[in-house]
């Protein structure tokens, strides 16, 4: 029993037919008109610093960050806040340390920015491919989670029904993704992310009001409706299990923190900041909004296990993901208005439209980086109006894929995607931004075996992970090949990222890093500073 009224599913119903209608009609009306590489790309980098710093915050924001997290904090109580408040971390990280060199240093992909010291096709390619790496399991995870999600929403439960949502909702993303192009998918990122901390914002106070603004009160109530204790309020619940649980709580800390401000759909809109100050106050928007958003989801978090108790969220969904739904509806009581009734449909709609954004994003960022890094990177001089039409196939060729994967593993535990794209984020592509902008000697060699090693160590290791098997709540609960204690690979993986670039340096001689260094001093005042106007 989900506890949603028959007429609060079918205005979901009917707010999900309409945003879905409206949204694809947006992105028609502002996608690119011509066949301007800037325009499809950046959208000429026309977006306001406010408006660029929503779009930011909303592709960083994505639908297993609301869900995810949410549930974390339900189930685990202080873990969830600690992982919440790691998020916002992570783009304080991406703020002050790499969003000026990236927007100087790129200019529509990560391959740009990687290939502005080191041109060439192997570079742009590894690029692509640890692109698809970090992204392709999240693309899984919110298009698996999108069919679950409606089903919940919706009272279904037969498996064609989910499947049929699934493929419906990725013909929409790929749509998105292809129509409108960067500054199409920007608008329904600031639409989304308005909507989702506006109707969270006030099911937050809804639930502050509920426990008389006492935050002492709110979270006491949590822990004895956990079902153990002070521990609700305490580090460790999460990682209880393991042998481990302070290391693998630090290191899956370090996975999000690390991963979470280089994944490529991120990164991606810094590029579209026509100065060094814009995108200084477009982070500054961005961060703003995401620490909000952390305030209100551990608010409806901890008040859902305040109000339903730890047992009933666990019950409807063992990885919590449904918590952030649950807790905004008992925060009504069992007696909904007309009122708080259209309040819930807006709350789910923002959630679906959450959805349809993130992956829209992912999608894009991935189309643009087979389009440019592989296939334009290819010809000497190729037609515009091609490689637009190369980034459109690539979104189709992306996403088909895509959507049959999400249909085949609709049905196991998703976690383990998410981890693994956090995971690659932190062991390849911040050990190659890192160096590349900041390292003089990093030589092309380094740079290969930091983005290829890195994403292989994850790969390698991930399997033997405890959240793939060996535990009732694994993505494979039948089988039992857990070899590493942890629930990241990141004690392993990060170090290694970083160990290969720097064992690839060296290995390149020390001619090659003299020469590396002279080139990168020939644009370091370029890349650090914005001294020169990019091309």
């Amino acid at each position: 029993m989900t506890g949603f009224s028959d007429s609060a599913q079918a205005m979901s119903l009917v707010a999900f037919s309409a945003v879905a209608t409206i949204t694809l009609l947006l992105c028609v009306m502002t996608g690119p008109d011509g066949d301007d590489l800037d325009e499809f790309y950046t959208g000429y980098s026309s977006l306001s610093a406010m408006r660029n710093g929503l779009a930011i915050a909303g592709d960083y924001i994505s639908a297993a960050t609301v869900l995810g997290t949410g549930g974390v904090i339900a189930l685990c109580g202080y873990d969830g806040i600690v992982l919440a408040l790691s998020t916002a971390l992570s783009l304080m990280l991406l703020m002050f340390l790499l969003a000026e060199p990236l927007r100087n240093a790129g200019r529509f992909t990560m391959g740009d920015a990687l290939a502005r010291r080191m041109p060439g096709r192997a570079v742009r390619v590894a690029a692509c491919l640890v692109t698809l790496a970090a992204l392709l399991p999240l693309m899984l995870v919110q298009l698996a989670g999108a069919g679950q999600l409606l089903a919940f929403v919706l009272g279904f439960t037969g498996d064609s029904l989910k499947t049929g949502f699934i493929i419906g909702l990725g013909i929409l993303m790929i749509s998105y993704a292809a129509i409108g192009g960067m500054k199409g998918t920007a608008l329904i990122q600031i639409l989304k992310i308005v909507m989702l901390l506006g109707s969270g914002a006030v099911v937050a106070v809804l639930v502050m009001n509920r426990f008389d603004w006492n935050p002492a009160a709110l979270f006491d109530t949590a822990a004895r409706q956990s079902g153990v204790g002070n521990s609700f309020l305490q580090s460790g619940l999460e990682f209880a299990g393991g042998p481990y649980p302070r290391v693998d709580m630090i290191t899956s800390q370090l996975a999000v923190v690390i991963g979470g401000a280089c994944l490529p759909h991120v990164t991606m809109r810094m590029y579209t900041a026509s100065s060094a100050r814009q995108v200084r106050r477009s982070m500054s928007w961005a961060v703003s909004a995401v620490a909000v958003f952390v305030l209100v989801i551990t608010v409806v978090g901890v008040g859902a296990t305040a109000m339903i108790g730890r047992t009933v969220i666990a019950e409807a969904d063992p990885q919590g993901n449904t918590a952030y739904l649950l807790g905004s509806r008992a925060v009504f009581g069992p007696d909904v208005s007309t009122g708080e009734t259209f309040l819930f449909t807006t709350v789910t709609t923002a959630l679906f439209l959450t959805l349809l954004a993130s992956v829209a994003g992912m999608i894009l960022a991935c189309a643009n980086s087979l389009a440019h890094d592989v296939f334009a990177a290819r010809a000497r001089s190729m037609p515009p109006q091609r490689e637009i039409l190369l980034a459109r196939v690539s979104a189709l060729a992306v996403g088909v894929p895509t959507i049959f994967l999400a249909t085949l593993i609709q049905h196991r535990s998703l976690q383990p995607l998410v981890i693994l794209s956090f995971c690659v984020g932190a062991s390849a592509l911040a050990p190659a931004l890192v160096y590349t902008l900041f390292w003089r000697r990093y030589t092309r060699t380094g740079l290969l075996c930091t983005l290829l090693g890195g994403t292989l160590t994850v790969l390698a290791l991930m399997p033997g992970t405890n959240l793939v098997s060996g535990s009732p709540v694994s993505a494979f609960p039948e089988a039992d090949f857990n070899w590493l204690p942890f629930t990241t690979t990141g004690l392993v993986s990060i170090p290694a990222g970083f160990l290969f670039g720097w064992l690839g340096t060296i290995a390149s001689g020390r001619r090659r890093s003299e020469e590396q260094r002279k080139q990168y001093e020939a644009v370091e005042g370029w890349i650090l500073a914005g001294a020169v106007r990019r091309g």
